[in-house]
C-alpha cells in the first residue's frame, strides 16, 4: 500500500518520462495572461479538453496573442502538479496551425492597430515641401543609408541629416528603434524617416512590434517609412503618415529636385520678366496718355487749340466764301450780260426820250414862241386866258425880255 503523495509522483515520474516532449494539436479553449507574465489555457477537440501553461520566459518569445477558438499546435511536454494529482501541457513554443506565427501575430497586431484609429487617413501629417532637418532612425552601417545620403546630395544638398544609430533586426531591435523615433521626435525636425534594407520576414519583425507602432503614431513630427523592398508591407507603414516602396523612394518623395525648381524658376522668371515689360509698357503708355490729357487740359494748350480753332475755321470760311464768289460769279456773268443789254436799251430809250424832250423844249421856249407884240397874261404866277380876267385883277405881262404888272380897269 503507498500514499497518494507517493501515487502522484510515480505517476508524475512515469508521465514525465514517457513525455517529455510531444507535439499537440487542438482548439484553444481559454487563454488567461497572468499578471506573473505566465500564459494559462486549455486545448480542446471535440472529444476532450487538457489544460497548459507556457511560463514567462517562454510567453515573451511568441510573436502572436492566444487567444480563444484558434487552432494551435504546442510544442511541449507534460508536467504533473503532485499536490493535487493534475497534469499538463507545459508548452515551449506555440505556432498556428496551418500558418506562421509571424503571419498570425501581423494580422492580428493589424487588427488591434485598426480598431485604435492608428491607420486613419485623416490623422496622417503632411509632410514639409523644403525640409531642413530630417533625423533618419536606422543601423548607421546600413547601405540604404549611404543611398539615402548619395540621393539627398543630388536632389537638395542644403538638408541636414541627424543618423540616429539603431538596432534594425533581433530581439531588441524593436525596442531601440522606438526609442530612436522618441529621441527623433525631440530633435526639432521636419521629418523622421525609419528605414533600413531588404531581408526575411524574420529580419523585418522588429518594425512589426507594437511598441514601434506606438512610437510612430504618437510622434509629432511627421514620420516616413521605409522598410525593406516594394513587395514588404509591415505594421509600421500602415501606421507612419507616409509609406515608401524603397529607402531611396523614401528621400526621392520626401526632398523636393533642386533641379525641377531651378527649371521652375527660371521659367518664372522669364514670366516675371515678361510681365514687368507688359506692365512697363502699359505703364509708359497710360503715362504718355496722362500727359497728353494734361496738357490738352492746360490753359496754354486750351489757348493754343482754340487759336489753331480759330485759324482752321477761318481759313475753311475764306475758301468756303472764295468758292461761293466764284460760283456767283459764274452765275452772275449771264445777268451781267442781260443788265448791260437792257441797261443799253434803257440808256437808248431815255436818250431818245431826251431828244425828244430837248426838242420839245425848243419848241415851248418862249424865246421861240413870243413874237413882237405878244406877251403872256399871268395872275399870281400862273398863266391864264385874257378872257378870265376880271375888273381890278392884277397881272402880269410878261415875253422874253421883260415883265409888266398891270391893273385891270
Amino acid at each position: 500500500m503507498i500514499t497518494v503523495s507517493e501515487l502522484n509522483e510515480k505517476i508524475k515520474a512515469i508521465l514525465e518520462a514517457t513525455f517529455m516532449h510531444i507535439m499537440v494539436e487542438g482548439e484553444v479553449g481559454s487563454a488567461t495572461y497572468h499578471s506573473s507574465g505566465h500564459l494559462y489555457f486549455t486545448i480542446k477537440d471535440n472529444k476532450s479538453s487538457i489544460k497548459c501553461v507556457m511560463w514567462k520566459s517562454n510567453v515573451k518569445k511568441l510573436k502572436f496573442k492566444i487567444e480563444q477558438g484558434e487552432h494551435i499546435v504546442i510544442d511541449g511536454s507534460i508536467g504533473v502538479y503532485s499536490p493535487r494529482g493534475e497534469y499538463q501541457i507545459i508548452a515551449v513554443n506555440i505556432e498556428p496551425y496551418g500558418k506562421g506565427a509571424l503571419a498570425v501575430a501581423f494580422e492580428q497586431l493589424k487588427k488591434k492597430l485598426e480598431a485604435k484609429g492608428y491607420f486613419k487617413s485623416e490623422l496622417k501629417k503632411p509632410l514639409p515641401k523644403f525640409p531642413k532637418k530630417i533625423a533618419v532612425v536606422t543601423a548607421l552601417k546600413a547601405a540604404a543609408l549611404q543611398d539615402i545620403l548619395k540621393v539627398a546630395q543630388k536632389r537638395w544638398a542644403l538638408c541636414e541629416f541627424v543618423i540616429i544609430d539603431t538596432l534594425v533586426q533581433g530581439d531588441m531591435a524593436a525596442g531601440q528603434i522606438a526609442k530612436g523615433i522618441k529621441y527623433a521626435d525631440s530633435l526639432d525636425a521636419d521629418v523622421i524617416l525609419v528605414t533600413r534594407g531588404g531581408g526575411s520576414q524574420e529580419d523585418l519583425w522588429a518594425f512589426n512590434e507594437e511598441a514601434v507602432a506606438d512610437a510612430i503614431f504618437n510622434a509629432k513630427t511627421p514620420v516616413v517609412s521605409a522598410i525593406g523592398h516594394e513587395v514588404d508591407f509591415l505594421i509600421s507603414d500602415f501606421v507612419a503618415d507616409l509609406r515608401a516602396p524603397t529607402p531611396s523612394a523614401a528621400i526621392e518623395t520626401i526632398l523636393p529636385d533642386a533641379n525641377e525648381y531651378l527649371f521652375t524658376l527660371n521659367e518664372l522668371q522669364n514670366r516675371y520678366s515678361e510681365a514687368m515689360k507688359q506692365k512697363l509698357h502699359r505703364a509708359t503708355q497710360e503715362l504718355t496718355h496722362i500727359k497728353q490729357r494734361h496738357l490738352a487740359l492746360s490753359p496754354k494748350e486750351k489757348l493754343n487749340f482754340y487759336i489753331n480753332e480759330f485759324t482752321r475755321l477761318q481759313k475753311s470760311l475764306q475758301e468756303i466764301i472764295k468758292h461761293k464768289l466764284n460760283i456767283y460769279e459764274e452765275s452772275i456773268k449771264p445777268l451781267n450780260s442781260r443788265a448791260e443789254s437792257n441797261i443799253s436799251i434803257i440808256l437808248r430809250k431815255k436818250e431818245n426820250r431826251l431828244i425828244n424832250l430837248q426838242e420839245q423844249l425848243e419848241l415851248n421856249n418862249p424865246k421861240h414862241k413870243v413874237k413882237e407884240g405878244f406877251a403872256e397874261v399871268t395872275r399870281e404866277g400862273k398863266r391864264i386866258n385874257i378872257c378870265q380876267v376880271n375888273k381890278g385883277d392884277k397881272l402880269a405881262l410878261v415875253n422874253s425880255e421883260c415883265r409888266v404888272d398891270v391893273v385891270v380897269e
